[in-house]
């Protein structure tokens, strides 16, 4: 039943689009292309690019698209985690267009995993594999939609960029995005970007909402440090350093930081009202509502934690270590708070209010430096945006679509803060899909019928945006 309610939204959308397409563009025979699209999908899905091996991503789109006659440059800091940058050139009327999209995947614990996770394994309507959700759709979207603008020949009123970049899991050394707008951001810069980061629903037989994604969290990690006595652990002490960790912890854990919305969230909310069921709607109208506000946030806290995450800086503690035996008491004891702030967040005041919170000058609070920088959110009235709006009402009727903040981090902080507006798209899944085979998780997996509609989604945006008209 999954299977055929997969396939009609695959169909719903082939029929929409085939009376579809930007004005002077030549119409794409999707339904021609299905196989060159899952087989580069799946070529790179088996590429073990996980970090230290993503230059053997680069190597292979670089034969394919200057086997089309695309012609790429590649940037490497360290030649085993090298960039590739591939442009198409536009009339120059308007400023260019960077699609991009990460060649790195996270590990993998082969023993959880009931295929191979480099397989690229079709089973059950899936492509299952390390990075079938993170970040390979949108690599493979992108790279065939520089195919067909090639081979379509499409006149371009600005230029198009693709960026495969390395590093955006692992980035300790600073070989991806970092290094890409330190010292070659002339070759990227654009007045709009486009990558990973926003998503679509589906419900049954359709998708039931779209969203994409304008503005991110900011990674703000700090450690806890309590420090007390060392002695014998069988003599018990008042200022023993795990206990003061510990209760600092259960403070922390338990501090519900103030609700602040943004544009993007108070968008996101007020569309989810407006749309949702009415149960379910009623919960977002109260978020609006200073007298039903508490009693909303603590239903989103037990029910949807990704939205209550959305309305706040988050606090929430990941590793404690501490202790050199059973019966020693240790004299420091330490803590990780993994720290996502909303955009525009003072972080040297949140600190200390969470001083203030902990209470205790046994415990101090150290920053962990920050691998991202802060960025604003990206504007909801641009011609990007708009763009990214309209293709997706149009691909999937009767859907909401609505900006969201990512409570995760991305390579668009970089672009945002150096002014670039950017917006995130990823393809569509089940809310089951998106619980049990997470981007991340012990196991990652993709409807197959569901790569084809992100596909023409990223091309109809990309000519929308691009194409001279």
């Amino acid at each position: 039943m999954k299977r055929l309610a997969a396939l009609a939204i695959a169909a719903g959308v082939m029929c929409t689009l085939r009376a579809q397409g930007p004005v002077g563009v030549k119409p794409v025979d999707w339904n021609a292309l299905r196989p060159e699209i899952l087989q580069h999908y799946r070529d790179l899905v088996k590429i073990d690019t996980t970090a230290g091996h993503e230059t053997l991503a680069v190597d292979y789109l670089k034969k394919i698209l200057e086997g089309e006659g695309i012609r790429t440059q590649t940037f490497a800091l360290d030649p085993k985690r090298a960039n590739l940058v591939a442009r198409l050139k536009g009339n120059g009327s308007k400023r260019p267009l960077l699609i991009l999209a990460h060649t790195d995947v996270v590990g993998v614990q082969r023993e959880k995993w009931p295929v191979d996770p480099f397989g690229a394994v079709m089973k059950d309507g899936y492509v299952w594999g390390r990075g079938s959700k993170d970040d390979k759709p949108v690599l493979a979207a992108n790279l065939i939609t520089m195919l067909l603008l090639k081979r379509l020949g499409v006149t371009l009123d600005r230029d198009v960029i693709f960026l495969a970049e390395s590093g955006e899991e692992a980035d300790t050394a600073g070989v991806g995005i970092n290094y890409m707008v330190r010292e070659h951001f002339a070759d990227i810069d654009a007045e709009f970007a486009m990558t990973e980061g926003g998503g679509a629903t589906i419900e049954g037989t359709r998708v039931s909402r779209v969203d994409i994604g304008t503005a991110e969290k900011l990674p703000a990690r700090a450690r806890l440090v309590a420090t007390g006595t060392a002695g014998h652990g069988s003599v018990p002490r008042l200022d023993n350093a795990l206990v003061h960790l510990g209760a600092a912890l259960e403070k922390v854990g338990r501090w519900e930081t103030p609700m602040r919305l943004n544009d993007t969230t108070r968008a996101y909310f007020e569309t989810l009202a407006a749309t949702s069921p009415p149960e379910r709607a009623s919960i977002y109208k109260a978020l609006f509502d200073p007298k039903g506000a508490a009693g909303a946030q603590k239903y989103l806290r037990e029910k949807s934690p990704a939205e209550y995450s959305m309305l706040r800086t988050s606090v929430v503690p990941t590793m404690v270590k501490g202790g050199v035996g059973m019966n020693v008491i240790p004299s420091e004891a330490e803590a990780t708070l993994d720290i996502r702030a909303l955009p525009g967040e003072n972080i040297d005041a949140f600190y200390a209010e969470m001083g203030k919170v902990i209470a205790d000058p046994a415990v101090t609070i150290v920053p962990i430096p920050q691998t991202r920088p802060p960025s604003p959110a990206s504007k909801l009235d641009t011609g990007m945006y708009r763009v990214m709006e309209q293709v997706a009402k149009k691909m999937y009727p009767g859907a909401a679509v609505l900006p969201s903040m990512s409570t995760g981090s991305s390579d668009m902080a970089q672009l945002r803060a150096k002014g670039m507006q950017s917006y995130g798209i990823d393809p569509a899944a089940t809310e089951s899909d998106a619980l049990h085979y997470p981007a991340h998780g012990d196991v990652e997996r993709l409807q197959e019928s569901s790569l084809y509609p992100f596909v023409q989604y990223v091309w109809n945006v990309v000519t929308e945006i691009a194409a001279h008209k």
